[in-house]
């Protein structure tokens, strides 16, 4: 018997998501296990599978289409089903008339809808979708480079570099900015400030995910902070003697001597839920990777069973994805605790909000020559300065010094990281 498929709740505190692409088309049959649907959230894509054998009678939700979770996006049914009359068979499922897929339209305009028949699949990555809105481009102009003809970044971007190569200059000026008149200020000497000047720019999925997620890892979780100065030569030799840039970098090493600290502390590898405090039994660390749609933190599995030069290419891999737009939610899940650097921008030092649900995120400033007392000289040392934010719903102040003091050690002994 007909049945409805449902929009799956793929993400935490996802309210919606949006319909990527059909893997099958309307009609055909499909295996336990064989994809159904790429859903898009925020920050990823997911496949969903079929639970048991069937047939995919009517699209509800075509490409492009944001649908609240739970509600119906297709009509399966059995193997050998066949519907005579969709009308009929929705009203029985309490649905209303099948909605007719949705094209997707240039930022600014009303999306327009077109018959089923008109409709074709298009893979793009999130990234892509969103920058094509952004430039006021439609997917179905695009070539893709991508596998199997997916439009990736590169190609929205060369198509807005043609476009502007094209047209004459002037056609691609953004609307004029709002001007905006301040209140005036009680006993405000002089004359009155002139309008303020500024330029909109839209809230994207992923922009409202992290504030959403920011705010309330903020407001729920109480962070304390701990922080501490690190002498980073041995660390630096050791990365040249690895390889160089090319092969392992000093954020590599980090990683690694995350995971080897929570090997050392266990009780830092832990999550706060409602009920009780998760022991996990591996030690994944995420890493925040930052893209032109906003900050991704995918996580690295198993670090501490993984040699330095695996973790590189693992966090090379999941970066590039990060920028194509490409990863999946099993990608940004799990984990205790997420490194950050901003060294390579120069920051100094800084604190980090915790990715919810994780217990601690690590703040990684640059690697710089200092003026330090050594053994009562003054020495000139390499340094970096790192402060932990932590949860201290699960995790103790000790505890996390004793971490701290440990993660320390392995920098400033980077032999250990290798042991």
């Amino acid at each position: 018997m007909a049945e409805l498929l449902n929009m799956p709740a793929v993400a935490a505190a996802s309210a919606d998501a949006v319909v990527s692409n059909w893997c099958i088309d309307e009609g055909a049959t499909f295996r336990e296990g064989d994809p159904l649907v790429v859903i898009e959230t925020e920050k990823a894509q997911v496949e969903i599978t079929a639970e048991a054998e069937g047939r995919l009678l009517k699209i509800l939700a075509g490409a492009s289409v944001q649908a609240e979770v739970g509600n119906p996006i297709a009509v399966v049914g059995g193997v050998d089903e066949e519907v005579s009359d969709v009308d009929a068979e929705l009203a029985r499922l309490g649905v209303g008339q099948a909605p007719e897929p949705v094209e997707e339209a240039p930022a600014g305009e009303v999306p327009r809808q077109r018959s089923a028949a008109a409709t074709e699949r298009i893979f793009a990555s999130p990234l892509a979708r969103k920058l094509a809105k952004e430039a006021g481009l439609r997917l179905g102009d695009l070539h893709g480079t991508g596998p199997g003809g997916r439009i990736v970044r590169k190609d929205v971007m060369a198509a807005v570099a043609a476009r502007e190569n094209a047209e004459p200059a002037g056609r691609l000026t953004p609307p004029a900015p709002v001007a905006v008149a301040p209140e005036p200020e009680a006993a405000s000497p002089g004359p009155p400030a002139g309008p303020a000047e500024f330029d909109e720019v839209p809230h994207t999925r992923m922009r409202r995910a992290i504030a959403a997620r920011l705010t309330e890892s903020k407001r729920d979780a109480p962070h304390f902070y701990v922080r501490a100065r690190c002498f980073a030569d041995r660390l630096t030799g050791l990365r040249a003697e690895l390889g160089g840039s090319e092969q392992v970098s000093v954020n590599d090493l980090v990683v690694k001597a995350v995971a080897k600290a929570h090997e050392l502390v266990p009780d830092m590898n832990v999550v706060w839920t409602p009920e009780s405090v998760h022991r996990l039994a591996n030690v994944d660390v995420a890493v925040a990777v930052a893209t032109d749609g906003g900050l991704v933190t995918p996580v690295i599995r198993d670090c501490a069973g993984k040699s330095v030069s695996a973790i590189a290419a693992e966090i090379r891999e999941q970066a590039r994805k990060a920028r194509d737009g490409a990863l999946t939610q099993r990608d940004l899940q799990g984990g205790s605790i997420t490194v950050s650097n901003l060294g390579m921008f120069g920051v100094e030092e800084f604190a980090a909000i915790i990715n919810p649900p994780q217990s601690a995120i690590l703040a990684v400033g640059a690697v710089r020559d200092d003026v330090v007392a050594v053994d009562g000289e003054v020495a000139i040392r390499k340094t970096m300065t790192v402060t932990l934010s932590v949860d201290h719903r699960p995790v103790d102040g000790v505890v996390a010094a004793r971490w701290l003091a440990e993660f320390r050690t392995l920098v400033e002994n980077p032999l250990r990281i290798l042991a």
